[in-house]
C-alpha cells in the first residue's frame, strides 16, 4: 500500500509541480482527511484480499460499496430509507451471501477483508463526491495519496523488505494503473451520475475473472456470478433511486430529499 501511493504520487508529481503549492490550497481539509482515512482502509483491506481471494469473487464483494453506502447514509446522513431502496439492500446482501455460502464454505479473513473494502469505499466515495463540487480532480487524488502516505509508512516499516528491481517494475505499472483508473474514476463521477456510469463498471468483473484465469489460473464457481449479479442489480436500482431522488431535490417545488454520493460508489478501493 505505502509502495503504491508513493509510485502514484510520482506519476502525478509532474501535475504538483506545474501549479505549484497553489494547487494543494483548499478550505476542506477535513473532508480530504475523511477522505484519505477511508481510502487507506479501503486499500489496505482490498490489497489483504486479493492476496487470498480468487480475484473475481474480491472484486464481485467489493461491488456491495453501494449498498453499504446506503447504511452509512442512514446512520451518519440521518437519511430515511423506503420500502424500495431498504428491500434492495436486503437483496444485495443476499448476493453477498450467495458469493460467500457461510455455513456451506470455510470463510478466510479475504472474504471479510473484501466487504471491509467495501465498506471503507463507501465513505470514500461520499468525501469523493462532496470535495469535487469545489476541488479538481488531480488535487483530490494527489491529497488521498499525501494523506494515505504517512498512514501507511508506519504498518509497512514492521514488514519492510527492500524491492527487487523486478518488484520495483511492477510497483510502478500499478502506481500507473491504479493513478490513471484514480483520476478516471474521479473525473467520472463529477461529470456523469452513477446510473450512467455504474454499467460499464462490471466489466471489471469480467476482466478480472479473465485475468484470474489466465495469470493465476483461478476458476469462479457459478455462485460467484449469480452473486454478482443480484449485488449489481442492486446496486444499480440504488443508484438510479438516488438520482431520481436528486433530480425532484433540485427543483424549486420538489421536495427537500438529501442525496448522499455514496450510492454512486462502484470502482476498486483507493484505485
Amino acid at each position: 500500500v505505502f509502495l503504491r501511493n508513493v509510485a502514484g504520487l510520482l506519476f502525478i508529481m509532474p501535475w504538483l509541480l506545474k501549479v505549484g503549492i497553489r494547487g494543494l490550497k483548499t478550505k476542506r481539509v477535513g473532508f480530504y482527511c475523511g477522505r484519505g482515512l477511508s481510502g487507506f482502509l479501503s486499500m489496505i483491506s482490498w490489497f489483504y484480499a486479493v492476496s487470498v481471494l480468487p480475484l473475481a469473487d474480491a472484486v464481485s464483494l467489493n461491488f456491495t460499496a453501494p449498498i453499504f453506502g446506503t447504511v452509512l447514509a442512514i446512520f451518519i446522513l440521518g437519511e430515511k430509507v423506503g420500502i424500495r431502496r431498504g428491500t434492495a439492500m436486503i437483496v444485495g446482501f443476499a448476493g453477498a451471501m450467495i458469493i460467500l455460502r457461510p455455513g456451506f464454505t470455510h470463510l478466510n479473513l479475504g472474504s471479510y477483508a473484501a466487504l471491509i473494502s467495501a465498506v471503507g469505499m463507501a465513505m470514500s466515495i461520499m468525501f469523493v463526491k462532496l470535495l469535487s463540487r469545489t476541488e479538481s480532480t488531480p488535487a483530490i487524488v494527489a491529497w488521498t495519496q499525501i494523506w494515505i502516505l504517512p498512514m501507511s509508512f508506519l504498518p509497512a516499516m514492521f514488514v519492510w523488505q527492500t524491492p527487487t528491481l523486478h518488484q520495483i517494475m511492477l510497483i510502478l505499472t500499478i502506481g500507473l494503473l491504479a493513478t490513471f483508473g484514480h483520476l478516471s474514476f474521479t473525473r467520472a463521477y463529477s461529470l456523469a451520475e452513477a446510473s450512467l456510469v455504474m454499467p460499464f463498471d462490471f466489466f471489471r468483473l469480467i476482466f478480472s475473472a479473465a485475468i484470474g484465469f489466465i495469470f493465476f489460473l483461478q476458476s469462479p464457481d457459478i455462485y460467484t456470478y449469480i452473486g454478482a449479479a443480484v449485488i449489481f442489480s442492486s446496486s444499480i436500482y440504488i443508484a438510479i433511486r438516488e438520482s431520481r431522488q436528486s433530480r425532484i431535490a433540485a427543483k424549486p417545488d420538489g421536495p427537500e430529499v438529501l442525496a448522499h454520493a455514496t450510492a454512486e460508489a462502484s470502482s476498486g478501493p483507493g484505485r
